[in-house]
C-alpha cells in the first residue's frame, strides 16, 4: 500500500523529533562528562550508540503500540457504542411497556359502571348548596359514595399493587381518596395539570413527585414529601365526554425504580430517569455510597430519588475528593446536559457521572412523559478489554528496558564518580578560599558551615547544596537566593560576599556569620517584648525591606525566625533580615520557572490573605501584612492565628477578623501602635499601607513613651544570662522554614522544602 502525504509527514516529525531529542540528550550528557580525560571515551561511546539507538528504539515501539493501542480502542469504542445503545433502547421499552400496562389499568377501572356512578354522587354533593369549601369537604367525606367507593377500590388496589387513589373534579377538587385528608382539596401546581389533563384527553402516568400529604412508607410510617406517580384516566358519561379523573396511585421506589433495575450493564452499570432541571426521578443503585461521600443525609430513611441531582462534581467524589463547587453551582453532567435539550446520545469516550466517576452511557429523552432515562456503565469496567493492550505495549516496551538498564549503569556509574570527587572536596574541609570548621545546621536544601576565609581570616558562613538534591529546579532557586540578596546593600539585610562552584560540582555561597539569636527564640525564651523595644525591632526590619520592595522584589516568607537579632559595630538589636529564597520580582521575570504558578509560599502563621487566596498576586502589602503580623507577636508572645491544621490557619488569614493585641493581653497597648499594627492586617490589601517604606515613615511618627534606644539594647544584653558574650557558633542553627512555626502551632508543614538561611 502505498504511503500517504500524512504518514510521511509524521514519519518525517517523527525523524526530526528523534533526531532533535537525540541531541539534546548528547548535549546534557556531555555536560555531566565536564573536564575529565578519563571520561571522554565513554562519552563519545554514548553519544554515538547508547543514546541514539534507545530513542530510536522508543520512537518505533511507541508508534508501534500507539497503532497497536487506537485499532483496539477504537474496535472496543464501537463495540461499547453498540451495546449502550441496545440498553438504552431496552430501557425505554420497558418503561414504555409498564406505563401502557399502567394506563391500561387505570381506564378498566374507569370504565366500571359502578365507580362511575357513585362519582356522579360525589360530584353532586360538591355542587350542593351551600358551596362553603368547609362544608363541601364535610359533606364529601361523609358521603356514603365515598365509604362505598372506597370499599370497591380497596381490593382491587391491592391485587393491582397500587397504594391509594384520588377522584378529582375539572376544576381540580379532589372529590374522593383513599384518605380524608385530601378529600374537597383544591390541587395546584404539576398534581393539578396531570389530573386536569386526563379529563380533556386520555390516559396517562405522571411522573414522579414530591406527595404535600401524609402517606405511609414502606415500613407504614407517615410521612410527607414522599415519591409518588398516579396513573390517571378520565371517567366518560354516556356520550364520553370526561366528567372526572381517576388516578391510582405507585411508589415509583417500588415499581418505576424496578423496572429500570433490570437493564443495566455489568457491575457498576445502572438505569436511571431524570426531568429537566437533572433530577433522579428513580433510585440510584449507588444509595450507600451517596451517603457516605456526603452527596445524601446518612438516614436510614433518605432516598435518592427526588433528592440527587445529576450534576458533575469535577472530581472523583466516590475517591474521596472533595468538589470546589456547591452542588447547585455545578453542571450537569455531558449526559444529562444534552439530554435535557431534547436529544437522544450516546458517549463511549467517558464523561464524569453525578459522583464523579467516569462513565460511559446513552441516553433518550422521552418528550411524552418529559423525562429522560440514561443507561450508564463505569468507563473502567466497561473497557476492561484494555489490559490486552497494556500487555502488548509493555511486551514491546520491555525490548527498550533492557536498553534502558544499561544507559542507568553507565549514569550510575557517572554519578559516583562525580559524588566521589565532591564528598572528597567536602572529607578535606576545603572549599576554594574557605577553609570549612563547624556544621551549623542542615536544611532543607543543603547545609551551612561555619568556615574562614584563607585571606582575610574572618568567620563566614558558608552555604552549599547536599549532593543528594542537585537538580535545575534547586540550583536556579539558589542561585537566584544569592543574586537577589546579593543586589540589596541595606545594614539590616544579611551580606553576601562570595559566590560559585567548584571544579567538583559543589555550589555554594558565603555570607556573613551571624552570632545572636532569632525573634522566634527571643520571644520564647525572655517572652514579649515591649512596645519601645518592638518599634525598635519593627522600624529595622522596614528598613531592609524598603530597599528590596523599592527594588521591585517582595520577600514572601517574613517571620520572627527569619528576623535575627546580633551585635554589629557596637550596636546590641541589631536587626539582620534572612532567606530571601522566596523572594518575588514584581514582573515576575525572577520567578519564571522557578516557583510554580498558584504555589503557596510563605508560613502559614505570617501568610497575608491574598499568599492564601492568589499567590500570584502578592505584592509588598503581603510583606506589610508579614510585619505587623510579626509585630503582634512580639507584643503578644502568640500568632495573630493558630490552629490545628494548615486549613484552619489559612482559613482564618482570609477570613476572621484579628483580635487585637491589646485585648489578647489584656491591658492597654499604645493606640498608635496597636492601629498601625491592626492595619497592617487587613484583609483587604489596599486598606493596609502601600510598602515598607510607608510602614517605616508611620512607624517612625508613633513617640513611645520609654523609647528603646541603643543604650538601652546594649543594657539589656549585658544583663540577660547567656548573652553577656556572643553565642557561640554551636548554638547557631538553621532556619527551617516553616517546619518550626507550624509545628509549634500543631499545623503541619507547607508542602515544599523550604530553603533555608542561617540564623
Amino acid at each position: 500500500m502505498t504511503p500517504s502525504p500524512h504518514d510521511s509527514a509524521r514519519g518525517s516529525l517523527s525523524r526530526s523529533f528523534a533526531d532533535a531529542l537525540s541531541r539534546s540528550a548528547i548535549g546534557r550528557f556531555s555536560r555531566i562528562l565536564g573536564a575529565s580525560s578519563r571520561m571522554q571515551a565513554t562519552g563519545k561511546f554514548l553519544r554515538r550508540s547508547v543514546w541514539a539507538w534507545p530513542i530510536l528504539a522508543a520512537v518505533i515501539l511507541g508508534a508501534a503500540g500507539l497503532g497497536v493501542h487506537r485499532v483496539v480502542e477504537h474496535a472496543m469504542r464501537e463495540q461499547r457504542v453498540a451495546e449502550l445503545d441496545v440498553m438504552a433502547d431496552a430501557g425505554v421499552a420497558a418503561v414504555e411497556a409498564w406505563m401502557t400496562e399502567q394506563r391500561r389499568i387505570a381506564e378498566l377501572y374507569a370504565h366500571d359502571e359502578q365507580i362511575r356512578s357513585l362519582v356522579d354522587e360525589l360530584l353532586k354533593t360538591a355542587d350542593a348548596e351551600p358551596k362553603d369549601a368547609a362544608d363541601v369537604e364535610r359533606r364529601l367525606i361523609q358521603s356514603p359514595a365515598q365509604s362505598n367507593l372506597r370499599a370497591r377500590l380497596k381490593p382491587r388496589l391491592a391485587s393491582s399493587h397500587h397504594v391509594g387513589f384520588f377522584v378529582v373534579s375539572p376544576s381540580g377538587v379532589v372529590v374522593a381518596a383513599d384518605q380524608d385528608a385530601a378529600v374537597g382539596k383544591q390541587l395546584a401546581g404539576y398534581r393539578q395539570e396531570i389530573f386536569v389533563k386526563a379529563v380533556a384527553g386520555g390516559s396517562l402516568v405522571s411522573k414522579p413527585f414530591p406527595s404535600p400529604l401524609l402517606l405511609p412508607d414502606e415500613h407504614g410510617e407517615l410521612r410527607t414529601n414522599l415519591p409518588t406517580m398516579f396513573t390517571i384516566a378520565p371517567l366518560r358519561d354516556d356520550e364520553g365526554r370526561g366528567f372526572a379523573s381517576l388516578g391510582l396511585r405507585i411508589r415509583p421506589e417500588d415499581q418505576f425504580t424496578r423496572i429500570l433495575e433490570t437493564v443495566r450493564f455489568g457491575d457498576s452499570g445502572e438505569t436511571y430517569a431524570f426531568d429537566k432541571t437533572g433530577l433522579l426521578l428513580s433510585e440510584s443503585r449507588f444509595d450507600d455510597e451517596l451517603k457516605q461521600i456526603g452527596l445524601l443525609v446518612d438516614r436510614p430513611d433518605a432516598r435518592s430519588i427526588l433528592t440527587v441531582e445529576v450534576r458533575d462534581p469535577g472530581v472523583n467524589m466516590a475517591a474521596g475528593e472533595r468538589p470546589t463547587l456547591r452542588r447547585p453551582e455545578q453542571p450537569l453532567t455531558r449526559m444529562a446536559a444534552d439530554a435535557v435539550l431534547g436529544h437522544n446520545g450516546v458517549d463511549a469516550d467517558g464523561y464524569r457521572g453525578y459522583r464523579g466517576v467516569f462513565k460511559v452511557g446513552a441516553w433518550r429523552w422521552l418528550p411524552e412523559y418529559d423525562f429522560g432515562i440514561a443507561t450508564e456503565v463505569d468507563s473502567d469496567e466497561a473497557f476492561l478489554p484494555v489490559i490486552l493492550l497494556r500487555r502488548a505495549f509493555w511486551s514491546l516496551m520491555s525490548l527498550l528496558g533492557l536498553s534502558a538498564i544499561g544507559i542507568f549503569f553507565a549514569m550510575q556509574y557517572i554519578t559516583r564518580q562525580q559524588r566521589a570527587l565532591q564528598t572528597a572536596t567536602l572529607t578535606a574541609k576545603q572549599l576554594g578560599q574557605y577553609a570549612l570548621e563547624d556544621k551549623l545546621g542542615a536544611g532543607g536544601m543543603g547545609t551551612v558551615y561555619k568556615a574562614r576565609h584563607a585571606m582575610l581570616r574572618r568567620p563566614t558562613a558558608v552555604k552549599l547544596l547536599d549532593l543528594d538534591k542537585i537538580s535545575d529546579t534547586a540550583l536556579a532557586r539558589f542561585e537566584r537566593e544569592v543574586q537577589l540578596t546579593s543586589g540589596l546593600s541595606h545594614p539590616n539585610t544579611v551580606a553576601i560576599f562570595d559566590y560559585g562552584r567548584t571544579d567538583d560540582g559543589i555550589f555554594y555561597y558565603a555570607m556573613e556569620y551571624l552570632e545572636g539569636l532569632n525573634l522566634d527564640d527571643l520571644v520564647k525564651k525572655y517572652g514579649p517584648l515591649g512596645e519601645a523595644r518592638t518599634l525598635h525591632i519593627l522600624r529595622q526590619l522596614c528598613g531592609s525591606l524598603a530597599e528590596a520592595h523599592a527594588a521591585g522584589l517582595v520577600h514572601r516568607d517574613i517571620k520572627p525566625a527569619n528576623i535575627f537579632l546580633t551585635r554589629r559595630g557596637g550596636l546590641c538589636d541589631f536587626v539582620k533580615v534572612l532567606d530571601f529564597g522566596l523572594v518575588k520580582a514584581r514582573d515576575g521575570v525572577d520567578q519564571a520557572g522557578v516557583t510554580s504558578p498558584n504555589a503557596l509560599m510563605g508560613t502559614p502563621l505570617y501568610l497575608s490573605p491574598e499568599g492564601v487566596t492568589a499567590p500570584d498576586e502578592v505584592d509588598a502589602r503581603a510583606d506589610v501584612y508579614a510585619v505587623g503580623a510579626v509585630g503582634y507577636f512580639l507584643l503578644t508572645g502568640t500568632p495573630v492565628f493558630d490552629g490545628a491544621t494548615l486549613m484552619e490557619i489559612c482559613l482564618k488569614h482570609t477570613s476572621e477578623a484579628p483580635q487585637p493585641p491589646s485585648a489578647r493581653l489584656g491591658r492597654r497597648i499604645d493606640p498608635q501602635l496597636e492601629a498601625l499594627l491592626m492595619r497592617c492586617l487587613e484583609k483587604e490589601k489596599t486598606a493596609r499601607p502601600t510598602d515598607a517604606g510607608d510602614l517605616l515613615a508611620r512607624l517612625e511618627a508613633i513617640k513611645p513613651g520609654e523609647p528603646w534606644t541603643w543604650q538601652s539594647a546594649a543594657a539589656w544584653w549585658q544583663t540577660q544570662a547567656g548573652l553577656q558574650n556572643a553565642t557561640t557558633a554551636a548554638e547557631i542553627t538553621l532556619n527551617k522554614s516553616s517546619l518550626e512555626a507550624t509545628q509549634a502551632s500543631g499545623a503541619p508543614p507547607l508542602d515544599r522544602t523550604s530553603d533555608f538561611s542561617q540564623r
